[in-house]
């Protein structure tokens, strides 16, 4: 799968040209939307669906800074699958070295805010996840 890229705007960075830490959430997020598009399951269809997937976790390790107009690209994957939850990594690159390493971990809820079953109320998302499970 291609991965996303992302140019660093000038507002995402701070007084010494470097991008503010708290933007690599942001990229993380925009990563995301676009894999799940790229499934066949953006976040719209899910919604109409009447379901939501609200963030239980993240975990961010900086390893190089980047500037502005720097170009980042974003490779996405699931770390981890369960029933009720999964695990999505993120590694983000400029310029052919590893800038961050990440993860997000997410559920689905309903619109009475209940835990979802993935595997057996949306088997067909819970199948498309599986197919990009780390190996």
């Amino acid at each position: 799968m291609e991965p996303y890229v992302h140019k660093v705007n000038y507002y995402e960075t701070d007084k010494m040209s470097i991008t503010h830490h708290s933007n690599y959430v942001r990229f993380m997020e925009e990563a995301r939307v676009d894999f799940l598009e790229k499934i066949g399951f953006s976040f719209e269809k899910l919604e109409a669906l009447g379901f939501a997937s609200p963030v239980v976790s993240i975990e961010c390790n900086y390893k190089k800074t980047t500037t502005f107009a720097d170009k980042i690209s974003i490779d996405v994957g699931i770390e981890k699958l369960s029933s009720l939850k999964f695990t999505i990594w993120y590694t983000m690159t400029c310029n052919g070295q590893v800038v961050f390493t990440g993860t997000s971990t997410h559920c689905f809820i309903d619109g009475n805010g209940r835990p979802v079953v993935l595997e057996k109320q949306l088997p067909e998302f819970y199948a498309e996840l599986k197919k990009h499970v780390k190996q």
